[in-house]
């Protein structure tokens, strides 16, 4: 009979064929939990290991292993873009740009979103901006409840993107709106993805999957059916996200080079860590 798993996967591209049935295993089976959007689940992921699988945030991982939590990393990428056209501005308050930003108010969701460590990265490294001078608004908690979060919380009520058109914050970051007033921080954001992609190569990756330690430990024939049955459910949709070992391992370093930066993290660890012995071999 098959190991029934408890699953938390989002519908991605490379998820449906797995999700719907097309692709199964007579190994393992999934019992899918339904939480909208996906990443209201990593939460308990994080804090109770509610999951024997679990799409992850990246950054959410990182800071995970780095308190000990009881995870390991599959080298399987279910979500993966570009940053720079999820940060606005308003523009009746005058022309902003990523150059302007220091010593002004900007909004993010958690100051711990993976979106939000990729876009603060691209600003400090590629713009010259102190993230230390800029007054962070935030309006949740990281999932990782060890954090210690030093950000200003909005006040109890307020949206984001509403805050940003009442001009009580100065930009957002991880936000889009179709509102007229809000305008993309990056004036060129096709052209300013096409310069950030020449100079690293990579495309930055948001969302990975996870396994519990214990799965590993005690079941390494199901985590590597289970990372057959995610690659062959990827390989189906032409959506789906493809890297190479390489362009992974390259991604992966730069985000764990931004997380350390920012102080998500203790300290930078390398690519070969997030991983264990049966996930590492199936890179």
């Amino acid at each position: 009979m098959a190991m029934r798993l408890r699953t938390l996967l989002g519908d991605h591209p490379g998820t449906t064929a797995l999700k719907n049935g097309s692709t199964r295993s007579d190994l393992v089976a999934f019992d899918f939990a339904q939480y909208s959007p996906t990443n209201k689940g990593f939460k308990p992921m994080v804090r109770e290991g509610a999951f024997d699988i679990s799409e992850m945030a990246i950054v959410t991982y990182l800071m995970a292993k780095s308190f000990g939590k009881p995870m390991v990393l599959l080298p399987d990428v279910v979500l993966a873009r570009f940053q720079h056209g999820h940060a606005l501005y308003n523009a009746n308050a005058g022309k902003l740009g990523p150059r302007d930003l220091n010593g002004k108010r900007v909004g993010i969701r958690s100051f711990t979103t993976t979106t939000g460590a990729w876009l603060r990265g691209i600003l400090a490294n590629d713009y010259g901006v102190d993230l230390d001078s800029i007054d962070w608004v935030t309006f949740e908690d990281a999932h990782v409840a060890e954090f210690v979060d030093t950000t200003r919380r909005a006040p109890a009520g307020k949206q984001i993107v509403q805050m940003l058109i009442d001009g009580e914050l100065d930009a957002v970051l991880g936000e889009k709106s179709d509102h007229p007033d809000l305008k993309p921080l990056f004036a060129d954001v096709a052209a300013e993805e096409k310069a950030w992609f020449g100079k690293h190569g990579v495309v930055p990756i948001n969302h990975m999957v996870v396994v519990s330690r214990r799965l590993s430990e005690e079941h390494p024939d199901a985590v590597r059916e289970v990372h057959r049955l995610l690659a062959e459910s990827a390989a189906v949709s032409p959506a789906a996200p493809r890297f190479t070992t390489d362009e992974m391992q390259r991604s992966l370093e730069l985000i764990i080079g931004y997380s350390a930066q920012q102080k998500l993290i203790p300290h930078a660890l390398s690519a070969d860590e997030l991983f264990d012995d049966v996930t590492r071999a199936l890179r």
